[in-house]
C-alpha cells in the first residue's frame, strides 16, 4: 500500500488533455472561464451620476445662492448642455453627467421653489456625486481573467460588455459504474437480502455539484458481464468511476478484468481508514477512479482523489482547508484517518465536531456529515485545537 500524499501526487500528475466549448451566457454561472473577459468601453463609459438631484458648476456655489433649473437630465437620455454656469440642471441617478457640469447635490440637500434651486450646505467640491468615466476600468482592461469559477456578479460583468455567449472548460466524460448482484433500482422494494443502488445516486449528486451530467450503468457480478459491459465503455468516456469490486473478495473481478482490457494499475492500496482497497489507473487515454463499495468509502475517496484531480484539469489552483477539533482523538493504525465531521464558523475559527458513526458502511450517519478531516499516519493522538486538513463535502 502506498500513502494517501503520494496516491495524491500520482494522480494529479495524469494528464487528460481539457477541451472548451462555448455556451450561452444564461448557463455560465458554476462553469470555468476559458477566456478572459475585456472590457470593450471604459466603465462606467461616461461621467455618471450617482444621486437624484441638480448638477451645477462647483465653482459658482455659495450659500444661500438660487440657481434657475434649466432642464431635467434623464437616465437614457443624450447629455443636455447647462447653458449659464449661474443656472442648473435637474439629474437622475445613473444619467449622463450633464456638459459644463461637474458637481451633483441630492435632493436632500437641495429646496426647490418656484423653478429655482437654493442648496442647503456649506461647502460643496467638483466631482462629488460622479462616478467617473474609467473610474473601474479602461477599454480593453482584463475584467474577469481565464480560469475563474463563474459566478452571478462575473455574468452581470460579461453582460454589461457584450457578450452573450463566453468560452468555458469542457466538462469531463464521466460514467458511474455499479457493481453488485445485491443492488436494487431505488424504486424496488429490497428482498432482505438486497439494497437500494443508492451509491450511484450518491456519486452523480457529487459529480453534478461540480458542474459534471454523469451517465450511470450497472453491471452484474459476473466476469463475462462485466468484461463486455467495460468493452463499451472504455474510449467513450474520459472517465469511468466505480463504486464496489475493487477489493479482493471472491467476487470482485473488476480489477483483474480492467488488466485484460488494458488497465495500467497506479494505485491498488492505499494505506487510510476508510477507502483502503481504492483503486487508480489507466486505460489508454481513460482514467479509472475505483472506490470500495462501502458508501463512506466511496465519498471519502470521491472528494480525496477525485475531485483535485478535477480541479487540475480545469486549471485551478489547489486548494487547502484546515479546521480546529473540538474533541481529544484517539486512532492507534498507522493509517491516514479520514473521519467524518460537521462543522461550524465560530468568531472567523472553523471548528470540526466527529460526527459518531458505526463505520464506512454506515450511510445514515455518512448523511449528516459536512466533511471530513484528515489525520496522517504516524501520530496516536490528537488534542482538542489541533488545526487539520479538512476537506468539505459541498
Amino acid at each position: 500500500m502506498i500513502q494517501v500524499k503520494e496516491a495524491q501526487k500520482l494522480i494529479l500528475s495524469q494528464d487528460l488533455p481539457s477541451s472548451t466549448s462555448k455556451i450561452p451566457l444564461q448557463q455560465a454561472v458554476g462553469r470555468i472561464l476559458a477566456q478572459d473577459i475585456n472590457a470593450d468601453r471604459d466603465s462606467p463609459p461616461f461621467d455618471r451620476v450617482t444621486m437624484d438631484g441638480i448638477a451645477i458648476q462647483a465653482s459658482r456655489f455659495s450659500p444661500e445662492k438660487y440657481f434657475f433649473i434649466e432642464n431635467t437630465q434623464a437616465a437614457g437620455q443624450p447629455p443636455l448642455t447647462l447653458s449659464d454656469p449661474e443656472h442648473c440642471l435637474e439629474v437622475m441617478t445613473g444619467a449622463v453627467l450633464p456638459l459644463q457640469t461637474d458637481c451633483v447635490i441630492p435632493y436632500e440637500c437641495v429646496v426647490i421653489a418656484d423653478g429655482k434651486a437654493r442648496i442647503d450646505l456649506s461647502d460643496v467640491s467638483a466631482f462629488q456625486n460622479i462616478h467617473g468615466q474609467g473610474t473601474d476600468a479602461r477599454k480593453g482592461d482584463v475584467l474577469i481573467p481565464k480560469g475563474s469559477t463563474i459566478t452571478a456578479g462575473m455574468v452581470g460583468v460579461m453582460a454589461a460588455v457584450g457578450y452573450t455567449h463566453v468560452s468555458v472548460v469542457s466538462p469531463p466524460k464521466v460514467v458511474v459504474c455499479a457493481t453488485g448482484d445485491e443492488l436494487v433500482p431505488v424504486d424496488q422494494t429490497p428482498l432482505p437480502h438486497q439494497i437500494r443502488n443508492s451509491n450511484s445516486y450518491m456519486l452523480q449528486a457529487a459529480l453534478l455539484a461540480l458542474g459534471i451530467k454523469a451517465d450511470t450503468v450497472q453491471i452484474a457480478d459476473d466476469r463475462d458481464k462485466l468484461r463486455d459491459g467495460l468493452k463499451k465503455l472504455v474510449g467513450n468516456y474520459d472517465v469511468l468511476m466505480f463504486s464496489g469490486a475493487v477489493s479482493k473478495g471472491k467476487f470482485d473481478y473488476l480489477p483483474e478484468v480492467l488488466e485484460e482490457l488494458g488497465l495500467d494499475k497506479k494505485i491498488h492500496g492505499v494505506a487510510q481508514r476508510p477507502g483502503k482497497p481504492f483503486l487508480f489507473g489507466t486505460v489508454g487515454k481513460t482514467l479509472v477512479f475505483g472506490f470500495p463499495g462501502n458508501p463512506g468509502s466511496t465519498l471519502v475517496c470521491f472528494h480525496a482523489y477525485f475531485k483535485p484531480w478535477l480541479r487540475k484539469y480545469q486549471g485551478l489552483a489547489e486548494k487547502h482547508l484546515y479546521a480546529t477539533l473540538t474533541s481529544d482523538l484517539v486512532f492507534k493504525k498507522p493509517l491516514t484517518y479520514h473521519l467524518l465531521v460537521t462543522f461550524e464558523d465560530k468568531d472567523s475559527v472553523l471548528l470540526a465536531s466527529p460526527v459518531d458513526h458505526s463505520g464506512s458502511g454506515d450511510l445514515v450517519h455518512l448523511g449528516l456529515a459536512d466533511g471530513f478531516v484528515s489525520l496522517p499516519a504516524g501520530k496516536d493522538f490528537w488534542k482538542a485545537g489541533s488545526l487539520v486538513p479538512l476537506i468539505r463535502f459541498d
